[in-house]
């Protein structure tokens, strides 16, 4: 099993849920973060004052799969959420050495 973990921009969260439905990947959590990466924030203008916004909005999608199926989530998160700009988010790979579904007690490839 694989954790896929994506941050996107926010405006891309619609999309990237509508892609992975089609193939039927149904669950995920989705948290509201604030980051920055190679984008670095940005200037702007509050009330005649200047002030750079370091960290930015982000949504961070994170989603549990079997190994067959990540190459297929990976693809669809990176078409829906590509705008082309800087800040268009990464995605992370992490191994899951185990799961468990609390309401069963199911293991494993079962508990997802």
């Amino acid at each position: 099993m694989k954790k896929i973990e994506a941050i996107i921009r926010p405006s891309k969260l619609d999309e990237v849920k509508k892609a992975l439905e089609l193939i039927e990947v149904r669950g995920m959590t989705v948290s509201q973060v604030v980051g920055c990466g190679t984008q670095q924030g940005h200037t702007a203008v509050y009330r005649g004052q200047e002030y750079t916004v370091n960290l930015l909005e982000k949504v961070k999608i994170e989603i549990v799969t079997e190994d067959k199926f990540v190459e297929q989530i990976i693809n669809r998160i990176s078409t829906a959420a590509k705008t082309g700009a800087i800040g268009d988010g990464k995605i992370f790979i992490y191994p899951v050495e185990k799961a468990v579904r609390i309401r069963t007690g199911e293991i494993g490839e079962d508990a997802i």
